[in-house]
């Protein structure tokens, strides 16, 4: 008797199978698609006449399933479209054996991280050595599940979205500092501080950055972030908070500090083979070696979902009159666009040296990130027009060129010898 009524549930019309209405909208939409397993589980636990906490939990995982299921398989399929692509840069093929064009080779990747001998060093602290590439997981799959990814694709819609997203990453430090202590050894202990101590100075620019969006929209909800950014200036040009001066500058800002936040190239130090062997993961083999990168990755994709949430609009169109393609597609359009220019920077910068990098975050990005704050408050009481830009303009372009001038004048040398070997 029920399978009818699934059918015609699945068209749009359904009988009440416990509910108040017998008829509503349709199940399966373009806009509603990746909520539809979490909308099947709801019903099937209704039908069966489960109670509420059963249904609300369903629910719950579900979501979390879908997620997790999307950003792992976005995580395979990017470790294979950044080796191509780097690749392409140097003139070379990458993988191309494990299927047609290589296509299978994460798959092959993954078999052979399972079937690695799990090497555990004598001085280990075995119970932490296990516990650190665990931890190095979880938050990035927490952040991942309060960031809108569409309209009607909000996995878990927190009213402290952004405040729980920087809470949960805070939790990577502590998973690094264990992995370099649990494993017994000098280097990745040196290693471990070395990432922490980089963690820790690029959290500040990316948290400030993002207070001046929080400041201007008036709300700490994600989806409320995004709905702020609704809208289009002079008919055609989006209200994203990229294209506004004092989002521009804490866009870039945000951008720099993700890139160092997600050890990423230039900014990947915690994993300076040339000179601390691998930092906290030397002592890592097999799957627990891979839980490493697979953390890496999906902080990358929360980090670009937090900044596409911030600053490039959310799910909002790009321009007018598209709203009929579904909103998700949006957010994942720009999300691949963003994760493309991540591969194209490690394709282009070398690896920075670490007082280097503790410089820059110190003497710019804070400075710099700090001065977007009473520039946002400027702009939101000068009227966001021609004045707002012009007022924003002077106190925004003046410190970034001193402090240009500073960089190149006085800690680079004045003039560079090169010695070549006779």
């Amino acid at each position: 008797m029920r399978l009818p009524a699934w059918i015609a549930l699945l068209v749009g019309a359904f009988p009440t199978l416990g509910l108040a209405q017998t008829v509503q909208q349709p199940l399966v939409t373009g806009e509603s698609l990746p909520r539809l397993p979490q909308r099947l589980v709801e019903m099937g636990l209704q039908a069966v006449k489960a109670p509420d906490w059963l249904v609300a939990l369903g629910s719950f995982v579900t979501a979390a399933a879908v997620v997790v299921a999307v950003f792992l398989t976005a995580f395979a399929l990017l470790s294979l479209i950044e080796r191509k692509t780097l690749a392409r840069v140097q003139n070379r093929l990458g993988p191309n054996r494990a299927g047609y064009f290589g296509i299978l080779q994460p798959v092959a990747d993954g078999i052979k991280m399972l079937t690695k001998e799990d090497i555990v060093p004598t001085k280990a602290e075995w119970f932490l050595h296990l516990l650190a590439p665990i931890l190095i997981v979880i938050p990035s799959i927490l952040a991942l599940g309060v960031i809108p990814y569409g309209r009607e694709w909000v996995p878990v819609p927190l009213e402290l979205g952004i405040v729980f997203f920087f809470a949960v990453g805070t939790m990577t430090e502590l998973a690094v500092f264990i992995a370099g202590w649990a494993s017994g050894s000098k280097f990745p202990m040196l290693g471990a501080m070395r990432a922490i101590s980089q963690m820790i100075s690029y959290e500040l620019p990316l948290m400030i950055s993002a207070l001046s969006v929080v400041m201007l929209s008036g709300t700490l909800t994600l989806t409320g972030i995004v709905n702020a950014q609704a809208g289009f200036h002079l008919g055609f040009l989006p209200a994203w908070n990229i294209l506004t001066p004092w989002g521009l500058v804490a866009g870039i800002v945000f951008f720099i500090a993700a890139i160092a936040e997600s050890n990423r190239c230039p900014f990947d130090l915690p994993e300076g083979e040339s000179e601390i062997v691998a930092g906290h993961m030397t002592e890592y083999s097999g799957f627990k070696y891979a839980l490493f990168f697979m953390g890496e990755y999906l902080g990358l994709f929360a980090i670009s979902g937090l900044g596409i949430t911030l600053f490039l609009g959310g799910w909002q169109a790009p321009l007018p009159g598209l709203d009929w393609v579904p909103s998700w597609i949006w957010f994942f359009g720009k999300l691949a666009v963003v994760i493309f220019v991540f591969l194209w920077i490690r394709a282009t910068f070398p690896r920075v040296r670490i007082d280097q990098l503790m410089r820059f975050a110190w003497l710019c990005l804070i400075p710099v990130s700090l001065l977007t704050l009473p520039v946002a408050a400027i702009w939101h009481y000068a009227g966001q027009g021609a004045l707002g830009w012009l007022l924003c303009a002077v106190p925004l372009l003046i410190p970034c060129i001193l402090i240009t001038v500073f960089f190149n004048r006085r800690l680079a040398p004045a003039t560079r010898r090169y010695h070549f070997a006779e």
